[in-house]
């Protein structure tokens, strides 16, 4: 996840984790990436029973399970925890996504097959269409061959953009637990200062919708000596977003023109001084975050794993000055989705075991499924830990959402509608290489270095290199 750079920053070795260790994993890490919604919207669903785990005295299935980083090997440790009777060990494994380790290891297992393939594996957003759509589609199970159907998805309230990302030729192949719609977040006593309220009510028509809303408030802040963000990359992922197509159109390099026209809106932050003129994942972008930048920072776009996550451990002095309204369009940044090998089918004592797990993490709207642990902060009995939004907008509908740093605020207010208004059919399988190199170029142009034709030019000729993707 762009949203796991947190987390696999320290991770720099293959850790194999054996499920048979009892201790429940808190909900003190969290995974990357982008999703969309839609679905999100439904309310009144009835929830998902809890998963009935498959009980016996046989010999016990053994699931391997893949991920990139603790947390769903976490979740299989709570999952034991409650289910002592279920029929089901789990062999982990985790690689870091750092140096690229990830992918090339998953694949190679999944390809070899055998009793040591994966029989569930994670895969963020910045890869995740490589495996329900992409190259490597065809190794993932239907959730619907899981016993797992189109009507438990509606009845939780699943963001739309979550199950668009994950589906195939209206196929279900992979669901997030989390839910990774964006907001705005912002400081309220700026806000105060410049717009006369800090009410997410209001500061959401200062701010959006559109453009150039955003840039009307970016000239009323500098003018009182503050930055609207950090740098451009805080205003990136909402433009790759919200973008109507992605960068690949009928196998040909496409630049959509919200995307090209992130090119003007790099260079109108810059050469007005609307920003610090940071990159995100710096320390001159971690400094805004607590008020020590070159100019006070009103705020950065992103989901609820970027406050809970990453401005937690940077806000210092600003915390509880901060919250949270629609951003000036629609967005989602990172995830994690969680996939089946079709394989598992063939076993009926596998396939029940794989499908219980997949439907307690995914689609289990009762207050002992993932979901609702998850957004509640309470993985870890007697202790609060981070709440965070999920895939479903009826567990969030039930959960409380209120934290520390947003001065209390109910961030599932907005986290609810930011997951329906996001969308997933603008991602490729290449986005990841593709996003860098678009970045750089920006940048080049931005800082003086390039033409704004020139820094086109090479970007398209950088992606012939180095995916052998032409141009349109």
């Amino acid at each position: 996840m762009k949203s796991m750079k947190r987390l696999v920053a320290g991770i720099s070795t293959v850790l194999v984790v054996s499920s048979a260790l009892t201790a429940c994993g808190g909900n003190n890490n969290n995974s990357n990436s982008n999703s969309s919604s839609g679905a999100a919207g439904a309310s009144a669903a009835p929830a998902a029973s809890a998963a009935a785990p498959a009980k016996g005295s046989g010999e016990k299935v053994t699931i391997n399970l893949w991920s990139f980083t603790n947390e769903i090997p976490d979740m299989a440790k709570k999952y034991k925890e409650l289910h002592p009777d279920a029929n089901v060990d789990f062999k982990t494994t985790v690689i870091a996504t750092t140096d690229g380790a990830y992918q090339p290891a998953l694949d190679q297992a999944l390809a070899a097959g055998g009793k040591d393939a994966p029989d569930i594996y994670a895969a963020e957003s910045a890869f995740v269409l490589k495996y329900t759509q992409g190259d490597a589609s065809s190794y993932a199970a239907n959730y619907s061959d899981l016993g797992l159907d189109d009507k438990m998805v509606k009845d939780a309230g699943i963001a739309q953009y979550s199950v668009d990302i994950g589906s195939k030729d209206g196929q279900l192949k992979g669901l997030g637990y989390q839910a990774t719609g964006g907001a705005f977040i912002y400081r309220r006593s700026l806000a105060k200062e410049v717009f006369g309220t800090d009410d997410p009510s209001k500061i959401k028509t200062e701010v959006g919708p559109g453009w150039d809303k955003f840039f009307e408030a970016a000239a009323k802040l500098k003018a009182k000596g503050y930055a609207i963000v950090s740098g451009d990359g805080d205003i990136w992922h909402p433009i790759e977003n919200s973008s109507d197509k992605g960068w690949i159109v009928d196998g040909k390099l496409h630049i959509d023109p919200k995307r090209e026209q992130f090119l003007d809106y790099s260079k109108k932050l810059k050469d007005n001084g609307y920003h610090n003129d940071t990159t995100d994942w710096t320390e001159g972008w971690y400094a805004d975050m607590s008020g020590t930048g070159a100019k006070p920072v009103f705020g950065f776009f992103g989901p609820a794993w970027l406050i809970n996550y990453t401005m937690k451990d940077q806000v210092k002095t600003t915390n509880g000055d901060w919250a949270i309204t629609e951003p000036p369009t629609g967005f989602f940044w990172g995830g994690t989705w969680l996939l089946a090998n079709k394989d598992v089918v063939k076993d009926d004592a596998k396939k029940q075991a794989v499908a219980d797990f997949v439907k307690w993490v995914t689609l289990d709207t009762s207050e002992t499924g993932l979901q609702y642990l998850w957004a509640n902060g309470t993985m870890k009995a007697g202790e609060q830990g981070t709440k965070d939004s999920v895939a479903s907008s009826v567990v969030m509908s039930k959960s409380n959402g209120e934290v520390p740093l947003l001065g209390g605020q109910n961030m599932f207010d907005v986290f609810v509608p930011a997951n329906a208004n996001a969308s997933g059919k603008n991602l490729t399988q290449y986005d990841e290489t593709i996003n860098k190199l678009w970045r750089d170029q920006v940048r080049e142009y931005t800082a003086g270095n390039k033409s704004r034709d020139d820094a086109i030019a090479t970007f398209k000729q950088q992606v012939k290199d180095q995916l052998d993707i032409d141009s349109e």
